[in-house]
């Protein structure tokens, strides 16, 4: 589904990705490692065109996208649910949620788009709750699963997160993961960057390792989480 060779992205003259290469087939769970700095999040904002590549390819569904713009890669199905959530804190819940229907509200119909809600508050439900509040003044993991459900409403095809669990109470991390594995079983393959080694690879099928710029290991997530010298050396296991 998502094919990624040999990137190299830069930061001005900083070489922030050296020749990355990754891969995510349909129905699966893919978790990307690494300490900070290692270009995890450079990765992601790479795929969803947020920044150029100097060099090697993207391919997503047999389509290359290596030079496409955001909106493009957004409409082609990839949706990204950024770092530190990133909601509109001075709208509403809901009016959150319809946010991520920005590319396909045209042509969809207010029948489609309030089955996409329920779907959302199926697996919500507090966002119901809190539909008419402001985001602004939802607890941590409240955003983060508005910040999910925001890019639920995308009706993606791969879904990409960029450290979920951050700043989030253990029972939440634990109720996030839960959700995740579900979204990954209803057919919605997950690109997911997390610090957090062990819950990422409790609900992953495969992982990756990045060190500075490069991506150093793959494995699947089982051997990786029995793998004593990865996480000593690099997930400060």
């Amino acid at each position: 589904m998502l094919s990624v060779e040999r990137l190299q992205v830069y930061y001005g003259g900083i070489q922030a990705l050296k020749a990355v290469s990754i891969n995510v087939k349909e129905k699966e769970i893919v978790s990307v490692l690494g300490a900070n700095g290692a270009g995890k999040s450079t990765l992601l904002m790479a795929i969803s065109g947020i920044l150029s590549a100097r060099k090697g390819t993207i391919k997503f569904c047999g389509e290359e996208i290596t030079q496409k713009k955001p909106n493009q890669i957004v409409r082609l199905g990839i949706c990204q649910v950024p770092e530190g959530r990133e909601v509109f804190k001075s709208l509403s819940t809901l009016d959150n949620l319809l946010m991520g229907t920005f590319h396909h509200h045209r042509r969809s119909s207010k029948k489609s788009v309030e089955e996409d809600l329920r779907r959302v508050y199926r697996l919500f439900p507090v966002l119901k709750n809190r539909q008419h509040q402001r985001a602004g003044t939802l607890s941590g993991g409240e955003q983060q699963m508005l910040a999910i459900g925001r890019g639920l409403m995308a009706r993606p095809k791969l879904m990409m997160l960029d450290e979920p669990s951050l700043g989030l109470a253990p029972l939440m991390v634990e109720e996030i993961f839960k959700i995740l594995g579900e979204l990954s079983a209803g057919n919605i393959p997950l690109l997911l960057i997390e610090q957090n080694a062990r819950a990422a690879l409790k609900i992953a099928t495969r992982g990756y390792v990045m060190e500075t710029g490069r991506t150093v290991f793959e494995d699947t997530a089982r051997n990786l989480l029995g793998n004593a010298k990865i996480l000593s050396s690099y997930l400060g296991g």
